[in-house]
């Protein structure tokens, strides 16, 4: 059961919230009060955009679209393996059910494909779902940002073949690896990431690499650390290469 977060900040009237954030107040998953919590992870919104928090803790995670790695990849390019992998000359459909920050969705849509992104976490789709919404009003990533299709939920349930998308050409999965460095070596965004969520689940894995192959009409590709061990245990029927980050490609079921 996913714990109930504090949300805090600025907020003059919670009507100007995205529909999203709404949602989980009124579900009482996320509560407001004008101070952070004394400990743990909390959500503040200001300046007009939603981040993740700890308290006592320098700097916040948030889902940006605009500025940073997303804003240096869309000047510099970038992502070229990654289309290799999703074989994006082709033009695929692609679901991404693994949305998270949504940086890979981004580099996708940013290659003028589709992509449907699903998040079952409802804290992770808010932070999603606000930097998207930040995305479509800047005139230098809206038409990007279009191209980005969010959804709350997972592939592995029923609903998600309920949602009338057309199916999938490619699944792309980027399951969270397990934490195994100390907390100050592990980028602040993963360190929160795994406290929210926890580490990785094999069983969960296994469902969601097998709804994928069943989902997918022509591949599922996976992201894995370059020296990573496979997804689940089992094989793929093909790899590409980079020098910290490994796509390991599986056929439709």
């Amino acid at each position: 059961m996913v714990k109930p977060l504090i949300l805090t900040g600025q907020i003059a009237d919670k009507t100007d919230l995205i529909t999203p954030l709404q949602k989980l107040l009124a579900s009482k998953k996320l509560c407001y009060q004008q101070q952070p919590p004394e400990q743990g992870l909390y959500l503040i919104y200001e300046n007009d955009s939603l981040a993740l928090a700890k308290s006592g803790q320098k700097g916040v995670v948030r889902v940006d679209f605009v500025e940073g790695t997303a804003r240096h990849r869309r000047l510099f390019g970038g992502g070229e393996l990654l289309a290799r992998a999703i074989q994006a000359k082709n033009r695929p459909l692609v679901w991404d059910a693994t949305g998270g920050l949504g940086r890979d969705a981004f580099v996708m849509a940013s290659l003028g494909l589709e992509v449907v992104v699903f998040e079952q976490n409802p804290y992770v789709y808010v932070l999603f779902a606000d930097g998207l919404k930040r995305a479509m009003v800047d005139k230098q990533t809206a038409h990007i940002a279009q191209q980005i299709h969010l959804h709350y939920g997972s592939i592995t349930l029923p609903d998600a073949e309920q949602k009338q998308i057309p199916l999938p050409d490619v699944v792309y999965l980027d399951p969270m690896y397990p934490q195994k460095q100390k907390a100050a070596a592990v980028k602040k965004e993963m360190a929160y990431f795994h406290e929210l969520l926890g580490n990785a689940d094999m069983n969960n894995d296994q469902a969601l690499l097998l709804a994928a192959q069943k989902l997918a009409r022509k591949r599922v590709v996976v992201k894995r650390p370059a020296n990573g061990a496979v997804l689940a245990g089992k094989t793929p029927a093909f790899q590409y290469f980079g020098k910290t980050t490994r796509f390991d490609g599986y056929m439709p079921l």
